[in-house]
Formats: C-alpha cells, structure tokens, sequence
C-alpha cells in the first residue's frame, strides 16, 4: 500500500482554491499509486481564521463531504481531510477520511483542544474512529491528540496500525515532529502519517516538517519547510515484525515494571 500526505500553504479560508488544491494532489497522489493522502487540519476553511470556523462550518454529509466524496471516486485516491463541522449548535474541529470510490470510512472530532483559539471556537470531541483500510486497522487523531501517549496507546489496544494524523503545527514546535511523534509510534508500533502546512497564515507560521514514521520510529518520508507530496510504500502488516505491533502487550501495559 502506497501512503501519501500533502503540505501545503494556509487555504486562508478561500474554499474554492482549497478544492482545487485537494484535487490536483489527489490526482498527482493516484497517478503515483497511492491509495489514500492525508491533508492538514481544518484545511477547510483554514486554521488560523476563528472568524470563519462557526460561520462557514458544515454538516457531516452536507456540500463538502459531498464533494470530498467525489473528487475521491474522480481521482481514484482516498483521502483525509481537516474541516470545521457543525453538529447541531456544536462545532468540531473534525476531519474525515474518504476511501478511492468515495465512500466515507471514518469521521473524527478532535479530543485535544489546543490554545484558546481553538477552545474558542470549537467543542472537544469525545470519541475515536476506527475503520479499515487496505488491510489495516486505521484511525484518525488530529495534531495535538498524537501528542498524548494514552490516545496512541488506546489505539493500538483497539488493533489499529495505522493513524492518520491531519495537524497545523506552528513554528517553535518542530520536536513534535523529529521527536514525539516517531516516539509515539514506537511506543505502540504504530505507522504514523502527520501532515502539517508550512508558511504564514495570518499572524501565525506553520512549522512544515511533516512525516511518515514507522514503527521502529524511522522515517519513512519526511518533508522539509516547502510545499511537499511525500508518498512512502508501506509494508505489509504481515511484515511488520511482531515485537513492534505487539508493545501493547509489554508488561508495563499492565502496570508491571519490575
């Protein structure tokens, strides 16, 4: 399976450009056999515009998450998207993930509310998604949920391999990158694909940096500061040693660690 992840600039809340942009790389991503990409947090309609986060949020299966559908059967790639959603008088910073012929795998609010901004504009989730994918116990997490070993951990608990992991990192916070997250996913023999913006977006400036680790924490792909579509060829299950995929069941799980 072929896993591709796409950094990019701010969409600045300008929805058409952001749909361009997905379905250019998400044709790009196909051509070059990937089966899913992941995009940044609240790509639509931005990360750093709380004045747009309420007023332009949109319902799970409304105008977006129908075109995100089909620009998935279009192209033939699946996809996974950050976007503001409104449940109700609730909105989430949330993100979806769309498999090749459009269907809707998974659907995730994140947990981990960071900053008043975002604590400003959104309701904290409460729950994981869990689905599979190409052979693969998959979920989603979104920015600074992967930075709590407890939600890795519960993950891998659940069987899941694979996360997802649509974020905004700004600067300054670049060792969640080169350190955290490769730790996170050996902790739990995870494959972790993080996908972050780079450059300004208004007051604020993306870190870049992202990364496809696996679960012997190596790189798999990782991008620099510019505009990147990393694809990395990820080993069977089969082939993943087992001492990496069965950490969750180290004595220290339980409690043991004499």
């Amino acid at each position: 399976m072929k896993l591709a992840l796409y950094q990019g600039p701010a969409t600045c809340g300008d929805i058409e450009a952001g749909f361009n942009r997905l379905e250019t790389q998400l044709t790009a991503a196909a051509m070059a056999g990937a089966s899913m990409v992941v995009f940044p947090e609240l790509f639509l309609p931005g990360y750093n515009r709380p004045d747009l986060h309420k007023s332009l949020a949109q319902p799970l299966g409304g105008e977006w998450c129908g075109r995100l559908s089909k620009l998935a059967e279009k192209t033939g790639c699946g996809l996974t998207v950050g976007w503001s959603e409104r449940c109700d008088e609730a909105v989430y910073n949330a993100a979806t993930a769309f498999g090749p012929s459009g269907e809707r795998l998974g659907h995730y609010r994140k947990i981990q509310l960071f900053g008043e901004m975002e604590k400003a504009s959104f309701n904290f989730g409460t729950h994981y998604t869990v689905f599979e994918f190409c052979g693969r116990k998959t979920a989603i997490l979104i920015c600074y949920d992967v930075e709590f070993p407890q939600h890795c951990r519960q993950l891998a608990d659940q069987g899941v391999t694979l996360v997802l992991v649509p974020t905004a990192n700004p600067q300054r916070f670049e060792h969640v990158s080169h350190t955290l997250v490769p730790a996170r996913a050996a902790e739990t023999g995870l494959t972790i694909a993080y996908a972050n913006f780079f450059g300004a977006d208004g007051d604020l400036t993306f870190g870049g940096n992202s990364l496809i680790a696996g679960p012997d924490a190596q790189l798999l792909a990782s991008a620099g500061v510019g505009e990147t579509l990393l694809v990395a060829d990820l080993a069977p299950v089969s082939d993943i040693p087992r001492d990496l995929l069965s950490r969750q069941d180290l004595d220290y799980r339980e409690g043991n660690f004499q």
